[in-house]
């Protein structure tokens, strides 16, 4: 195989793997990093117990799996951005909850 035919071939298959990639979402991104944000500043402020924030993490831990679901054919549909958002939202609300429950570390 010539030079140029080897250029051409990695190329090709760096742009085939680029598609999850290029695949962005970054609303969902900045939503994911401000929850994240919220479920620390809950541990440090003591608002959150330790079961509490294991179950959080788990939220967020399953919110990245279907985003990288949703990027793993290179393309996320409306559907699917509309899906991920919903699954923001019922996380935003649980850590809204956990947070203003009265529990608090220590009880």
């Amino acid at each position: 195989m010539s030079k140029r035919n080897q250029v051409v071939s990695m190329i090709v298959l760096l742009g085939l793997g680029a598609g999850a990639v290029f695949a962005g979402t970054p609303n969902l991104d900045r939503r994911e990093h401000h929850q994240m944000q919220r479920i620390h500043q809950g541990v440090q402020s003591g608002e959150l117990t330790r079961p509490e924030t294991r179950r959080l993490l788990e939220g967020q831990a399953k919110l990245r799996y279907l985003e990288a679901k949703a990027k793993s054919d290179g393309d996320v549909t409306p559907a699917e951005r509309a899906r991920l958002q919903a699954a923001a939202d019922v996380q935003s609300k649980r850590i809204y909850r956990q947070k203003h429950d009265g529990q608090t570390r220590g009880n």
